[in-house]
């Protein structure tokens, strides 16, 4: 699935994080064939660089659990357009399965730390200045994990429960003002942040075939993208038919 280019982003500066794989990169990919000046914020910048740089955006080194990388990287940006991007989708995300009694305290930190510790911070760093200049996007990707129980995923469920959370409490801080939030909840995507686990042999995981596409969560961030300014939506979820 691919999107039309639309006006309505057309010349728009949009930072994605997470952007060098998987749904994130499939976002960058989609904001640049609908002319948006697309950057990329990711710990390896290489495979996106071509696509961030040809729609006349740029890549940032970083890494979402690093603070210091992080606001070090968006204060350049920041400088760099004179303000926060016109939108911001937070697609950086770690994925690892355990039962709680076989999870480790390394294990459960990262999922946090990049999940939802890394979100909070990447949004920490530009939600002022668009509430300074009252406007602006932004997109959470989470997971059907956010809101449904499955065994073995603990530490991953813990990190985009509280992403939930987070972005439940900005929805209703940004009433009023002309910043809206939408939090993206995709069922399973056919990334490889599934091939340590691979499904197709687990009876327990859902097969690849019957997963959503990258290009279909792309799809649905740049649809929400291009919604009017007057138009919130704060969750959307979306399923593989």
């Amino acid at each position: 699935m691919s999107l039309q280019v639309n006006d309505a982003l057309a010349g728009r500066s949009v930072l994605v994080t997470g952007g060098s794989r998987g749904i994130g990169a499939a976002v960058a990919t989609q904001l640049a064939e609908a002319e948006a000046r697309v950057h990329v914020l990711c710990r390896d910048p290489g495979p996106a660089a071509a696509v961030a740089e040809a729609s006349g955006g740029a890549c940032w080194a970083a890494d979402v659990g690093d603070d210091v990388e992080v606001w070090t990287a968006l204060d350049a940006l920041q400088e760099q357009l004179g303000g926060a991007p016109d939108a911001l989708v937070l697609a950086a995300g770690t994925f690892e399965l355990a039962p709680l009694a076989e999870t480790s305290v390394a294990l459960f930190d990262r999922q946090v730390s990049v999940n939802l510790r890394g979100a909070f911070l990447v949004v920490r760093a530009l939600l002022p200045a668009m509430l300074e200049r009252d406007s602006g996007r932004i997109v959470q990707v989470g997971s059907v994990s956010g809101r449904r129980a499955f065994a073995g995923n603990a530490a991953y469920s813990a990190s985009k429960y509280g992403l939930r959370g987070l972005h439940e409490v900005l929805v209703e801080e940004l009433r009023g003002t002309g910043v809206g939030a939408t939090l993206l909840e995709p069922a399973a995507t056919d990334t490889t942040l599934w091939d340590p686990l691979n499904p197709d042999d687990d009876p327990h995981l859902p097969g690849r075939g019957a997963m959503l596409r990258p290009e279909d969560v792309a799809a649905a961030v740049c649809w929400v993208l291009t919604r009017p300014p007057h138009v919130r939506i704060p969750l959307l979820q979306i399923e593989r038919g």
